[in-house]
């Protein structure tokens, strides 16, 4: 099961209410609380592409720029300090940056991963 859903660039969740009969989300990777609703898929689909576009509009009419979610620049912790030291170490040995290092070590991970 697909759990996101994607339109304009903005990633969106998919959460089930049981109490409420309701399907919900919000756009991922932004400040903005932009949420939509619906009774069923068709409805929560309909009203997440409505909720972007009245985004996208109100950031029009305010003369905003948009929200981009995932912008390339990220901070990363590791979850202890070997494993940050030996990627370091990795990256010096093999003349390159950490930053890259980790960039390549995520492409690799990811290769044949689309959404």
């Amino acid at each position: 099961m697909n759990n996101i859903m994607v339109y304009k660039g903005y990633v969106g969740s998919v959460e089930f209410s049981e109490n409420d009969e309701l399907f919900y989300g919000k756009v991922q990777g932004i400040r903005s609380l932009i949420s939509y609703e619906g009774t069923n898929a068709k409805e929560l689909v309909a009203d997440f592409h409505g909720a972007v576009d009245d985004y996208l509009e109100e950031c029009e009419s305010e003369k905003k720029v948009p929200e981009v979610a995932y912008k390339g620049s990220l901070n990363v912790r590791f979850r202890n300090a070997e494993t940050h030291r030996r990627a370091a170490i990795y990256a010096i040995m093999h003349d390159q940056s950490l930053n890259s290092f980790i960039e390549e070590a995520v492409e690799e991970k990811l290769a044949g991963f689309s959404v």
